[in-house]
This record gives C-alpha cells, sequence and structure tokens, in this order.
C-alpha cells in the first residue's frame, strides 16, 4: 500500500500536474512507514497478539486512509473506495463483533470527508453568462468551444479517476483477500497435522500403557524362569555336559536380555530428553548404536558407507527411544534381506541434520502397507513390520525429524531418516 500510495502521489504531481499538498502526504507517508517498523518489531517478541491488537492496527490504517483522502478531495476522490480493504480484513480475521465496529469506524470516516476535506484544483467547467459577453458572435462562439474543450478535459479526468480507483481498489483486495486465504489453508494444514500428531501420541501412550501393565506381569514368572537357569547351571557343571551347560548359558543371556527390556518398557514414559540420554558427538553415536545392533544380529551382513564429508564436531543427544527405533530399522532390514548381500547403511550430516538410509535387499514393503508404514500399527509377519515400525515413526516424529519408505526399483526397501542435531534444536530453541 505504501509503494502504491507513493506512486499515485507522484503520478498526480508530476504526470497530471494536479497541484496537491505534497509536503503533508509525504508527512503522512512517513508516518505509517514509522506504524510498519514499529509492527515488524512487534511481532517479533514473544508476547502473543490479541485480536484487540490487530483491530487497533487496522484502526490505525483507516485513519491513515482517512488522512490521504483529506489532502485530495475527501469524498469525491475515487479512491475512497479503499475503505473496503481494512473491513474485509477485519471481517475475515476477527469475530464478528470487531467486523461491525469497523463498519462504524469506515462509514464515519467516509461521512466526515464529505463535509470536511482539501478541494482538489478547480478544473470543472462553469455555465457562461450570455448577458456579461462581447457582443461580437464570433467571440462568443469561441468561448463556447473552450467551455466544451474543458468540459472534455474535466470529464476525460474524472473518468481516468474512476477507473483507477477501481484498478488500485480490485488489485489491493485481491492480493490481501489471496494472502489471507492462504494463510488461513496453512494454518487448517496445521491443525490437520496437530489433531493426527495427538492421535498417534494416544496410540503411543495406549501401547505404552499396555507394554507396561505386560512388564509387571511377566516380571513374576521371568523371575522364576531365572532362578530355574541358575539352577540347571549349577546342576550341569560345564566339564560334565559342556553343550547342555552352553545351552543354559544361552537361556541366562537371553532372560537378562528380556529382563532389561522389561526395565525400559516399564520405565516411566515422561522423562524428559536431557534425563534419558546425554550429548555425544554423531560420529561416536553411530558407532554405539551399530556395536549395540552388532551384538543381537551379530550374523548379519552390514555394508556400512558414511560421506567423507561429514562434520566431525556435530552432535547429538544419544536419546535410549531414538537409539532403539534405529536398531528396529536395522532389525527389520537384516530379517527381510538376503543374507548374503546383508544391510547397506549410508549416513552423512552437517552441522544441523544427519540423514540417513538403510537399505535392504529384500522383497521390499507391499504396496498396501507403504502409503501409511508408520503411521498405523500393522500386523505382518511375514514383512517383519508392525507395532516397531510405528512406534519408530512416531518416535522420529516427535524429536522433529523425517522418516520416508519406499521400495527401491532394483529390490528391496529402503528406509530414510533425517534428524536435526543439537545446534539446529538450540537454535530452534532459541527462535521459540
Amino acid at each position: 500500500m505504501i509503494l502504491s500510495e507513493g506512486i499515485l502521489i507522484i503520478l498526480c504531481i508530476y504526470g497530471l500536474n494536479i497541484r496537491i499538498p505534497e509536503q503533508q502526504l509525504w508527512l503522512v507517508m512517513v508516518s505509517i512507514i514509522v506504524v510498519n517498523v514499529y509492527t515488524s518489531m512487534r511481532i517479533q517478541s514473544e508476547k502473543p497478539v490479541t485480536d484487540i491488537e490487530i483491530f487497533s492496527h487496522i484502526s490505525i490504517d483507516v485513519f491513515a486512509i482517512t488522512s490521504l483522502l483529506y489532502l485530495t478531495g475527501g469524498a469525491s476522490n475515487p479512491i475512497t473506495w479503499v475503505f473496503l480493504l481494512p473491513l474485509i480484513i477485519t471481517a475475515i480475521m476477527l469475530p464478528q463483533a470487531f467486523a461491525w465496529y469497523m463498519v462504524i469506524l469506515t462509514s464515519s470516516m467516509y461521512t466526515m470527508l464529505i463535509a470536511f476535506n482539501v478541494p482538489l484544483p478547480s478544473i470543472e467547467p462553469h455555465m457562461i453568462n450570455p448577458a456579461m459577453l462581447h457582443p461580437d458572435m464570433e467571440h462568443f462562439v469561441a468561448l463556447q468551444l473552450t467551455h466544451e474543450m474543458r468540459d472534455h478535459e474535466y470529464f476525460n479526468l474524472h473518468m481516468f479517476g474512476m477507473w483507477s480507483g477501481f484498478v488500485f481498489s480490485a488489485g489491493l483486495v485481491a492480493f490481501f483477500v489471496v494472502e489471507l486465504a492462504k494463510t488461513l489453508k496453512n494454518q487448517e494444514r496445521s491443525l490437520a497435522e496437530a489433531r493426527e500428531n495427538a492421535l498417534r501420541d494416544e496410540r503411543v501412550v495406549a501401547l505404552g500403557t499396555l507394554a507396561a501393565s505386560a512388564a509387571h506381569d511377566m516380571g513374576t514368572p521371568l523371575g522364576t524362569i531365572a532362578i530355574v537357569a541358575h539352577e540347571l547351571e549349577q546342576d550341569f557343571p560345564s566339564h560334565r555336559f559342556p553343550e547342555l551347560h552352553e545351552k543354559v548359558i544361552i537361556v541366562q543371556q537371553q532372560i537378562e536380555r528380556c529382563k532389561k527390556a522389561l526395565s525400559l518398557m516399564s520405565a516411566s514414559a515422561g522423562e524428559m530428553r536431557a534425563e534419558s540420554g546425554r550429548v555425544m558427538s554423531v560420529i561416536d553415536y553411530i558407532d554405539g548404536v551399530l556395536e549395540q545392533w552388532r551384538t543381537h544380529k551379530a550374523g548379519a551382513k552390514l555394508c556400512l558407507f558414511i560421506d567423507p564429508e561429514i562434520d566431525t564436531e556435530a552432535s547429538i543427544i544419544a536419546e535410549r527411544t531414538l537409539t532403539h527405533a534405529i536398531i528396529n530399522v536395522l532389525n527389520n532390514a537384516a530379517e527381510a534381506t538376503q543374507a548374503e548381500l546383508g544391510v547397506e547403511f549410508h549416513a552423512r550430516w552437517d552441522r544441523q541434520y544427519m540423514h540417513l538410509k538403510i537399505r535392504d535387499f529384500g522383497p521390499g514393503m507391499p504396496a498396501e502397507l507403504l502409503e501409511f508404514a508408520g503411521k498405523n500399527p500393522v500386523v505382518s509377519r511375514k514383512r517383519g513390520l508392525g507395532v516397531g515400525i510405528f512406534l519408530t515413526y512416531s518416535t522420529i516424529k516427535r524429536l522433529g525429524g523425517q522418516i520416508n519408505f519406499t521400495n527401491m526399483d532394483s529390490g528391496g526397501a529402503c528406509v530414510e531418516i533425517t534428524l536435526p542435531l543439537l545446534e539446529a534444536e538450540a537454535e530452534d530453541d532459541d527462535r521459540a
């Protein structure tokens, strides 16, 4: 609006030679710029903007428009249509009561401009009094021609003013309405995503509740099995029953793994990230994740690819749930892939984001599951998909990352994970 108003002032003064109060108009323009600068500074603060504050800013725009019109003919100015713009914005953005307040304000300003204004230079025609003319008929005809020329000039200027007023107002209305509609659509999209996240979090909470209940119910029988396994170890010493003793040791190790898993399931799901993890360099974290995974999948083949242009100083919060999410993807890939080809693990990162790509060489994900993989729990034992992928998806989303599931043209499935690193998260917290 400031740019358009400046162009109109320059066009009227230097293009159409209409003498209007230039200094006062530029003073109003400077005042509008000052208000816009203050508004830009205001929206950078953390304090939320209220409806009353928005209405106050729109009212300031109405007073600025009134000042400009007051200096340029008042209600006779064809640009008075611009009063519709703040009214439209108010009706779209604010509750209905504020829209009626704006109707009262704009109508009052319009009415005031009818009686109070700085008139434009008088260029309109006036009737010729034949009694005051020279008796010479030729002179009278010449004056009539001059009158008709001025009448035509006035008509053209008035038509140009009406046309320019319509084009200017229509352009502003179209621009602001489109921008406001785009903003509303973005808000609706954000609300839809928030509802989807809330539903997914509800599912996660429900699964967590069931897991904690299962862990409580399984604790006693698992403890009994551990005691029996220890007694079997004592009854079948290694020097007399080497094979049986070795199998008992394996059973004890698996029992210990189950006890650790149950302890994790029983832990509080509401602990803070800083309490459930620690700050580590990305390279150390990836090494730790892969080492932990290899203890469970010692026989699985892994092809590791790390981008040579990594940032060695990048750090990440080594959260426990994130580690289990990545290990779960590796486990699914190892179960689905061909043993001789193994699993590919690609990693690259910079100071802000870490990108992981885990690919297997198996049959790929079923087409009917690929679209909503991770968004809902899936039961498909043959493909290795289930609650684990759902929890992995929820964990990555909760940490502000992205995860995508695709089937490769050459065969196999690929999971791409993007996670914000510690520096990027700190910058986001500062901006918030």
